[in-house]
């Protein structure tokens, strides 16, 4: 097809489709398509194309809805068909990733309770604190007293 052709097809197409167009084809353009049998005989078949898709357009009043959310699982059905053709095991699907998210914050909260039940110190208590004091070893007169008041009053239960 000619420059001259290609340049103005889409006014051409416009105007024979009866749509309103801003401006038709050039007189140019119509003069080419007289002269020119090869241009006019593929531009025939265009129009005939043309023509043919326009008649697939829905009409709005007949055509049916797709149900809501409809487009969402068509693609997911796709994603999943990805997934499972190429991948195979590499790629198990969100399922499993929920699965190993809850067993990891199950085991999480487990270690978490075992630490704080093993947290408390069971040498800190006033009683093991005075029985851990040794009167058989030489100290100086106040050191221990010291050490032991100062233990027995930062302690909190």
């Amino acid at each position: 097809m000619h420059e001259v052709v290609v340049n103005e097809l889409e006014k051409y197409l416009e105007a024979r489709s009866g749509q309103p167009a801003a401006q038709g084809p050039s007189v140019e353009f119509h003069h080419h398509l007289a002269t020119c049998q090869a241009c006019s005989e593929e531009l025939e078949a265009l129009a005939e194309v043309s023509e043919m898709m326009a008649d697939l357009r829905p009409v709005p009043e007949t055509s049916p809805e797709p149900s809501p959310f409809f487009f969402t699982r068509v693609a997911a059905s796709i994603n999943e068909n990805q997934n499972t053709d190429r991948w195979g095991l590499l790629a198990p699907g969100a399922a499993f990733f929920r699965r190993v998210a809850f067993a990891s914050l199950l085991l999480l909260a487990g270690l978490g309770s075992y630490l704080v039940t093993r947290e408390a110190d069971p040498g800190t208590d006033p009683v093991t604190v005075m029985a851990s004091h040794d009167v058989t070893m030489a100290h100086a007169e106040g050191a221990d007293r010291d050490l032991m008041l100062a233990t027995l009053a930062s302690y909190h239960e």
